[in-house]
């Protein structure tokens, strides 16, 4: 007998629901007079990168069921994987980095998984740093995202909303039923990216940040400029020894 094809489960639909939560990492410089004799020699930082609750949610494991974290490929077994919460892991080392986080949900939600991206950041930047530099205190990145479950299973909509779950009408994006990163906006306004350290949203936070991009398109574009002028110069250099009839000497 022909076999009978798996009936999908039923959804919500035109409804939407999401999830906040907060990943980043923070890295504190190794102490070289408490530095333990299992530290690589050459590392230079303790740091831990977390996918953690945005308060006021106390958990995400009713809906997570794992998350794995791929880490620079010079790190033994760099792809982690924790199945509970925290849902963190803490190593040492002396770069920077991209760090892979894939979100695993529970089995119920019957939804792919989703991956985002975060920088691994170990030292200070902008006008701050040098301050920061000097008492060494901790280097904090946080982000705030949301999970949209775009017409959830009937089931993991139950579960979600059991829990306190954000839900609204309508669909989400292109009317894809699958679950999204971002795409929803918060109380007091659009999503800022990256948090500042006491973990509160700031739309002041996000104009500095957007000051210090420009400040840094600024500096390219001069040194653009710089290494423009140097080049036309030697052209110039080059076209008066042609004409001379002089050979262009070398340079590395």
């Amino acid at each position: 007998m022909p076999q009978r094809k798996a009936t999908k489960p039923p959804r919500k639909k035109g409804v939407s629901i999401y999830r906040p939560f907060i990943f980043g990492s923070v890295a504190e410089h190794i102490d070289p007079n408490n530095r333990s004799s299992s530290i690589n020699a050459d590392h230079t930082h303790q740091w831990t990168i977390y996918v953690r609750p945005c308060p006021p949610h106390p958990e995400l494991s009713y809906f997570i069921k794992k998350i794995s974290f791929k880490l620079h490929e010079t790190y033994t077994n760099s792809l982690r994987t924790i199945e509970a919460p925290p849902f963190e892991v803490t190593e040492t080392g002396w770069g920077e980095f991209e760090v892979q986080i894939k979100i695993y949900f529970v089995p119920e939600a019957n939804e792919k998984p989703q991956t985002i991206w975060h920088h691994l950041k170990l030292h200070p930047y902008g006008p701050d740093a040098e301050r920061q530099r000097e008492t060494k205190e901790p280097i904090i990145s946080e982000c705030y995202e949301e999970v949209v479950f775009n017409e959830p299973v009937e089931a993991f909509y139950d579960l979600l909303t059991s829990t306190g779950g954000v839900a609204g009408r309508g669909k989400g994006s292109k009317g894809s039923k699958q679950a999204s990163m971002g795409g929803k906006k918060g109380a007091q306004g659009d999503r800022v990216a990256e948090l500042p350290f006491d973990g509160t949203y700031s739309q002041k936070e996000e104009g500095r940040e957007l000051d210090r991009l420009r400040q840094a398109i600024k500096t390219v574009d001069a040194m653009v400029k710089e290494e423009r002028a140097k080049l036309e110069e030697r052209e110039k250099v080059l076209a008066d020894l042609r004409s001379d009839g002089g050979t262009a000497v070398k340079t590395r």
